[in-house]
């Protein structure tokens, strides 16, 4: 990521990772680390957080600063930024990977639930892009990675909002990405598959999932991979996996009646 540019100014640039306490976040946190960035961790388990901070630090030679929020509350994203703000920390490589994700169907479920879901997924991303973006294109340079989903383009799921926030992030991203690649920076929507993490089980819908075979679930860090090289290649858009390319390039041609039969039938692909 423009390492020797960034390193002929004399500093490390800082890289702030949503939902950086497990899973893909995680991933990302390590990979960045290992290249040298520093280190903004958000999550809204700040005891998880310090204890990655902590082996960060003894293995690479870089500052992590730990902020600890819930951003079901649309409010944290301007909190995260003007702390970051009264600390000079200028970000350069915004990794939004913070996920929620409901058991429940729609109307079995409190407004509450909904409302968090759509906060996380939505608005508080697109507050973090908002907010960041502007420091990025006055500097004309900066990553955006919004990690979006498979899903997206996937069947819906009876009373299940999650493909439908996936898809807004997609369509985000892209609208994002023609605004700032002219003026240097770079907003990817990753689109992963099934990946291991503690994610499903965090949520509660592991057992749901338990009857996918373990051939279609990716590692995170290969999810990671692919996604920084895939920002750094200026994609705007990456289906992670061979399968899974194949699987959305196939939803993209279904007839809409196919995929809503799909869908009613409860089928995860």
């Amino acid at each position: 990521m423009n390492k020797q540019i960034n390193e002929s100014r004399g500093q490390k640039p800082s890289a702030l990772i949503t939902g950086a306490s497990s899973g893909i976040g995680e991933s990302f946190t390590n990979k960045l680390a290992a290249q040298g960035y520093n280190l903004v961790l958000v999550a809204r388990r700040e005891d998880k957080l310090e204890e990655l901070a902590k082996s960060i630090r003894e293995v690479f030679a870089v500052k992590v600063t730990v902020i600890a929020a819930d951003l079901s509350d649309p409010n944290e994203p301007q909190r995260i930024f003007e702390s970051l703000q009264d600390q000079n920390i200028d970000i350069e490589v915004l990794i939004n990977s913070a996920g929620l994700a409901l058991a429940k169907p729609f109307v079995d479920s409190i407004w509450q639930e909904q409302q968090d879901l759509m906060n996380v997924m939505m608005i508080s991303l697109t507050r973090m892009c908002h907010l960041f973006s502007a420091s990025m294109k006055e500097q004309g340079r900066g990553y955006i990675i919004n990690v979006a989903s498979m899903a997206a383009f996937a069947p819906e799921l009876p009373g299940n909002l999650y493909s439908a926030t996936k898809a807004f992030v997609v369509h985000m991203s892209e609208a994002l990405d023609l605004e700032l690649k002219p003026l240097g920076v770079n907003c990817l929507a990753l689109c992963p598959g099934l990946t291991r993490s503690e994610f499903h089980e965090t949520m509660g819908i592991k057992e749901a999932l338990s009857i996918i075979p373990q051939w279609r679930w990716m590692d995170a860090d290969k999810v990671a991979d692919e996604g920084l090289n895939a920002v750094m290649g200026g994609r705007h858009i990456h289906v992670n996996g061979k399968l899974n390319r194949v699987l959305v390039n196939t939803f993209k041609l279904m007839p809409k009646q196919a995929k809503y039969f799909l869908g009613s039938k409860g089928i995860i692909l």
